[in-house]
């Protein structure tokens, strides 16, 4: 029986089937993401209790329920409750360096507990001023937005890439399956966001006075409390680095599978390389489904380097072993 010779739709089955499989693999990097997830969530409501517990502070349940009293005598002039879940918390320094004067003594930092909330350490405060908002999202949502066929990992795939509409149709419908529209930047009662997002940011609004931006209700804090919001917000932005070197790690894999599988004549290398990264997969199997070489890239080798691209954290024992290995198996081909 003659040899089945690989096509452009062999190859993209074998690349999607690799993919697929990458995905679900545990490895060091997509658990380092899973972990990353897991501390944001144990975090949440804890920062979320110690804001109520600061808000409060500035704005007493009393005084917000005398203002909504007013309110209902009054009518809208008197409208000056409202609901948010983004602020400006700030302590002062008790101690100056020599080069800050008393204008530096004030820390201040924008929290946003929204689920688009930015990540850096950004203190201006508007929304959309940069994508750390939406790059947690996506990674926080990647399962759910799968399951929608939108493609969470974009912002990973294109980092360090110009803006193109390819990045951009994605972005867009992630945002529409999130139900994102974006963010007030007065306060949560101007969202127009619906679907998981509105859902997920119900959870974390809290009553203040006074509907202007949150820039201009800068709300006082210890220093402790103030670090613990810190550690929040970085804790949120650790899920984008853990995203983004798992992603990196498939994509490297991703482009050696492409390059080798582009070396390769015959189906049944292929199928050859799949087994030896151990997923099962048989020539009947994609011809079924069909509708219409450099040494590095033989399957043992190629199989040995994709490997090598995840795990990335071994001892230099580890990779001496690994490299033994590597070095028998070359001299026995």
């Amino acid at each position: 029986m003659s040899k089945i010779r690989m096509n452009t739709e062999f190859r993209n089955k074998f690349l999607n089937r690799y993919v697929d499989y990458a995905e679900k693999e545990i490895t060091q990097e997509s658990d380092s993401f899973n972990d990353a997830r897991e501390k944001v969530d144990s975090l949440y409501p804890k920062a979320f209790e110690l804001a109520k517990a600061v808000v409060k502070r500035s704005y007493p349940e009393e005084d917000v329920a005398t203002c909504r009293t007013l309110k209902q005598k009054y009518g809208t002039p008197l409208d000056v409750v409202a609901k948010d879940k983004c602020f400006y918390f700030s302590y002062a320094k008790d101690e100056l360096n020599e080069d800050e004067d008393e204008s530096d003594r004030n820390v201040s930092e924008h929290f946003d507990f929204g689920l688009y909330g930015e990540c850096d350490n950004s203190s201006r405060g508007y929304h959309n001023s940069n994508d750390s908002g939406k790059q947690f999202a996506y990674a926080y949502k990647r399962e759910e937005l799968k399951a929608k066929e939108c493609n969470p990992d974009i912002f990973a795939q294109q980092n360090g890439k110009d803006e193109n509409p390819h990045k951009t149709k994605h972005i867009d419908a992630n945002d529409k399956a999130l139900g994102y529209s974006g963010y007030s930047r007065y306060n949560s009662d101007d969202d127009n966001t619906v679907g998981m997002t509105k859902q997920f940011d119900s959870q974390w609004y809290l009553d203040i006075i006074g509907t202007s931006h949150c820039r201009s209700r800068t709300i006082a804090c210890t220093k402790e409390e103030f670090a613990f919001f810190k550690m929040f917000k970085i804790a949120k932005a650790n899920v984008i680095t853990c995203h983004q070197k798992w992603i990196d790690s498939i994509e490297k894999q991703k482009s050696a599978m492409k390059t080798g599988l582009k070396a390769y004549r015959y189906l049944s290398e292929g199928v050859e390389l799949m087994n030896e990264l151990g997923i099962t997969i048989d020539e009947a199997e994609l011809v079924r489904c069909n509708s219409t070489g450099l040494t590095i890239y033989n399957p043992q080798n190629l199989a040995s380097m994709i490997k090598g691209m995840k795990n990335t954290t071994m001892t230099r024992e580890q990779k001496i072993a690994i490299r033994k290995e590597y070095e028998k198996q070359n001299s026995v081909n």
